[in-house]
């Protein structure tokens, strides 16, 4: 995953709105977003690599998305994959902050990573490059592979077009930020982040969609969840040089609304 832009309590109608693109090798073999035929609770894309994922949503209310951190020339060998992090949340049954609390005694055992997790009303920032673990305040945010909110020009664009539908309906939402996820123009160079990585390979990585030969945007994503609890999940599956390969909708409610979440946790 290489961009996640969300609004969290942030929208009148949608308290969890999120629009995110997954970057990949196009050789590593995934599912498109689906029910789980061992955890038919959960709705998520699946790497078939490694059994994790990169984005999904659980009926009773627990959302994972997770982005690796770049830093050019990787230091060492990490045992386990990034992914089990979100689908382990997903899966299980343990309290966000806990939860997090013990992913973070394992931090070198993963390369990388940047995650957000929680429910709806709920989610917070985990990082084994951050100092601490953070609640994330309501708002609207933006993820790439870095930091929460680092100012990358993609971050900076996608945050800006989001506030700007704070007020939007269902399917404005949806077809706005479809055209958000399908942005293919790169940063100028004076803008550029440096991470290690050469400055050709930092400009095309700079595009919201990437359309490579053998990385690219695989998957892109819109989740709306509105305070009933009903949620429109929405994924939409590329090939080499952006080629669509299909598109997955599916609607589901909560096992309680959002409204109810958020009054057990007060």
């Amino acid at each position: 995953m290489c961009v996640i832009l969300f609004a969290a309590g942030a929208h009148p109608r949608f308290p969890l709105i999120v629009a995110a693109n997954r970057d990949e090798a196009y050789a590593r073999p995934a599912s498109p977003a689906a029910f789980w035929s061992d955890s038919p609770h959960i709705y998520a894309g699946r790497d078939l690599e490694q059994g994790g994922t990169w984005l999904g949503l659980s009926r009773d209310g627990r959302f994972a998305a997770i982005t690796n951190y770049r830093q050019g020339i990787r230091n060492g060998d990490a045992p386990r994959s990034r992914g089990e992090l979100t689908r382990d949340y997903l899966t299980g049954d343990r309290d966000i902050e806990d939860y997090l609390g013990e992913v973070s005694q394992r931090y070198p055992d993963y390369h990388g990573f940047s995650m957000i997790a929680g429910t709806p009303e709920r989610l917070y920032f985990c990082s084994n490059r951050a100092e601490r673990i953070e609640p994330i305040t309501p708002g609207v945010h933006g993820l790439s592979n870095r930091l929460l909110d680092e100012p990358w020009p993609k971050v900076r664009r996608g945050i800006a077009v989001i506030e700007g539908l704070l007020g939007a309906d269902e399917m404005t939402l949806a077809r706005e930020l479809f055209e958000l996820l399908g942005d293919t123009s790169t940063a100028p160079d004076h803008l550029l982040p440096s991470t290690g990585i050469a400055l050709e390979r930092e400009r095309d990585l700079s595009a919201v969609f990437i359309a490579g030969s053998t990385y690219g945007t695989r998957a892109s994503t819109v989740v709306l969840v509105n305070v009933e609890g009903e949620v429109l999940y929405i994924e939409r599956s590329f090939g080499p040089r952006g080629a669509p390969v299909g598109t997955t909708e599916q609607r589901f409610h909560l096992e309680r609304s959002v409204k109810a979440l958020a009054l057990d946790r007060t």
